[in-house]
């Protein structure tokens, strides 16, 4: 997940609208050899995204796809980014990955706005399975596609939400961290306070 969504970061324009880089990680995930996609109506539903040409519009405009016919069901499009097709691994594992991109434990969220969503899904995929996890502040913002303060505000609503325990930015090395909700059965251990920017 971390190589389409670094793939995305460098192939769309770097302030892509959250809701647009979502819609393009399914298409990338999702696309066959020559670069064709079918998405399900029940998909683009659940994502919200189905009535909304917009976000359609902003990737054909930054040329990495070719508008669909909107009458069309399932929606089928063609991705024109030829790199697209050199991502690894392959297509079987993509189709996983895209599933997993849709409930991306260990930081699912209830029905949330694109760009809280976009910010849960790049922390999951830069999470692992020790106890503090971290990554540079820059990569965030160029994979959420938000300017640091943004990034910022988008972490104090995954705490305020719960879906994370707390976070910090450490300016000097700007590497952000955070830490997960402990399970309600074990005691709370002293960590980050619940929002810190140092």
């Amino acid at each position: 997940m971390q190589e389409m969504l670094t793939y995305l970061g460098a192939a769309l324009p770097r302030f892509t609208s959250p809701a647009a880089r979502l819609l393009a990680l399914q298409c990338a995930l999702r696309t066959d050899i020559r670069g064709h996609v079918r998405l399900p109506a029940g998909l683009l539903q659940g994502m919200r995204l189905r009535q909304n040409r917009e976000l359609w519009l902003e990737l054909a405009h930054a040329g990495w796809l070719a508008l669909p016919d909107f009458r069309a069901l399932p929606v089928q499009v063609r991705l024109l980014d030829a790199a697209v097709l050199d991502q690894a691994p392959g297509r079987r594992a993509r189709c996983r990955a895209a599933d997993w991109a849709l409930r991306p434990v260990p930081l699912v969220l209830p029905a949330a706005a694109p760009a809280l969503r976009l910010t849960a899904l790049v922390l999951a995929a830069h999470t692992c399975t020790r106890g503090e996890h971290s990554a540079d502040m820059d990569i965030l913002t160029r994979l959420c596609g938000h300017s640091p303060q943004q990034t910022g505000e988008l972490l104090d609503r995954l705490v305020a939400t719960r879906t994370l325990e707390a976070w910090q930015h450490n300016r000097q090395t700007d590497e952000v961290f955070w830490q997960l909700p402990q399970p309600q059965a074990q005691p709370h251990s002293v960590g980050l306070p619940r929002r810190h920017r140092a």
